[in-house]
């Protein structure tokens, strides 16, 4: 298998849930800065021209952090890190869907659409008048999981999942371009720096 990384959270991500697993795969750089992302071959590749994106051994590409963590998962579900029951796999994914939706996505967007406009501004649709509103949902919604992780060590419990690598990264990311976390929110400042101390948030 090959992983096209690039800069940025959503590669960090897949490169985190690889060392938690314990994988090995060969990764090729992708230049987003310069735009290789938008240009063929990749887009032959990952016609989304986004990053990360896997080849697998039989030649198949996957795109989307979760699609490419779930298959992974599936080739190697030994350690877990979605789950191994139903139950399990369930609650991983209900709550990568919560924090995804309800705070990355306006996190990435909020950025997009303020501190990187300049960047993205030719290269997708943006609306900067929506960017302050976007940042606002966040930190409501952050504030909102900070009420739910009393006693909890992981989003799912004890449990370390796709859903804590996935929210770790995006926090982290967009703390230091603009958007800081809330130190008010202390069940969650609790949380990042638990997370901060596994091995894997190095990869």
């Amino acid at each position: 298998m090959k992983l096209y990384n690039s800069v940025g959270p959503n590669p960090q991500i897949v490169r985190i849930f690889i060392a938690e697993k314990g994988l090995s795969i060969e990764t090729v750089e992708i230049d987003l800065r310069g735009g290789e992302n938008r240009q063929g071959p990749y887009l032959e590749r990952n016609p989304a021209g986004q990053c990360p994106c896997l080849e697998t051994d039989d030649g198949q590409f996957i795109s989307e952090i979760t699609a490419i963590c779930e298959y992974l998962e599936d080739k190697h579900p030994v350690p877990p890190v979605i789950g191994t029951t139903p139950g399990e796999k369930a609650e991983t994914r209900m709550w990568t869907r919560r924090v995804d939706l309800n705070i990355c996505e306006k996190l990435g967007d909020g950025f997009r659409y303020g501190e990187g406009l300049r960047f993205f501004k030719d290269r997708i649709p943006t609306v900067p008048e929506a960017s302050d509103g976007l940042k606002r949902i966040a930190q409501e919604k952050l504030t909102w999981l900070d009420s739910l992780m009393v006693g909890k060590s992981f989003l799912c419990g004890e449990r370390f999942t796709l859903a804590d690598i996935l929210l770790y990264c995006m926090l982290t990311f967009f703390a230091g371009v603009g958007q800081p976390i809330n130190e008010q929110n202390k069940n969650v400042a609790a949380w990042l720096a638990r997370v901060g101390e596994r091995p894997s948030v190095n990869a």
